[in-house]
């Protein structure tokens, strides 16, 4: 993965100002975000941590509608994980009802915005009536194209990377590839979603510096952002931010250029 950087200048205090930095030539297609740090935020103010959850929820809308603004097309948020199912009972279950919940009051909205809704990893282990809920949200958006939001829910990107592994054993049982025919940009159709890019820009937030089993295969070269706000703290001026600097960056994917 190539190599995180960070820039120490004051963000404007208007919005103009603000989106004047924005080189709207070079707007990143896909911006990954692991969103952490809610559950300490509820800590932190002496809520449960289900609180915390839930005020990160103002986050998400936050990023989704400035991603909607500035031209971002992929948007993929890692809400879940895998082993996040390992949590106190409580506070999966609480988790569970928020995404219920959220899909219930969030999903038309999308639609009426040209959102298109889907999902990464295995969300049959939810409860039923919230796994149809998520699968119609997927049905009811799939033809919009303003934004594509990925939301990883029970996602593990090593389980992603054996779930293709396993494709690709069988389409050579079935004779559809031969084994030599096999390259990197060909395994990528075997993988959740082949349709969308690799994410250009990674963001986490919390001050914890690792990508914690998200897109693993797809992150190769993708250009890192460490935020030490909590994620229901993450402001749009620190997501501004994040997108001005990765338009710094030179981006070789391990090229070497001008020798």
């Amino acid at each position: 993965m190539s190599k995180t950087k960070t820039i120490d200048f004051k963000m404007p205090e208007s919005e103009a100002e603000l989106y004047s930095r924005i080189d709207g030539n070079h707007i990143p297609r896909h911006v990954g975000i692991i969103m952490d740090g809610n559950g300490r935020w509820g800590k932190k103010y002496g809520f449960a941590r289900v609180i915390g959850h839930r005020e990160g929820v103002e986050t998400v809308r936050m990023v989704v509608e400035t991603s909607l603004d500035i031209g971002v097309k992929h948007l993929s948020l890692f809400a879940f994980s895998s082993e996040n199912i390992f949590r106190p009972l409580m506070e999966v279950n609480s988790l569970f009802g928020l995404f219920e919940e959220i899909l219930d009051i969030e999903v038309n909205k999308l639609h009426k915005r040209g959102i298109r809704f889907i999902v990464s990893g295995d969300t049959s282990i939810l409860p039923e009536r919230i796994h149809a809920k998520f699968n119609e949200a997927q049905k009811l958006t799939r033809d919009n194209d303003n934004l594509v939001l990925n939301i990883a829910v029970n996602y593990s990107g090593r389980q992603e990377i054996v779930d293709a592994v396993r494709e690709v054993h069988k389409a050579v049982l079935r004779g559809d590839l031969k084994i030599e025919e096999l390259t990197e940009e060909f395994f990528k159709d075997f993988l959740y979603h082949p349709e969308i890019p690799y994410p250009d820009l990674l963001i986490r937030t919390s001050g914890e510096y690792r990508i914690s089993n998200f897109l693993l295969w797809q992150c190769a070269y993708t250009e890192l952002w460490f935020s030490d706000s909590l994620w229901p703290e993450f402001s749009q001026e620190e997501y501004i931010r994040a997108i001005v600097d990765y338009q710094t960056r030179e981006r070789r994917f391990g090229k070497v250029e001008n020798l």
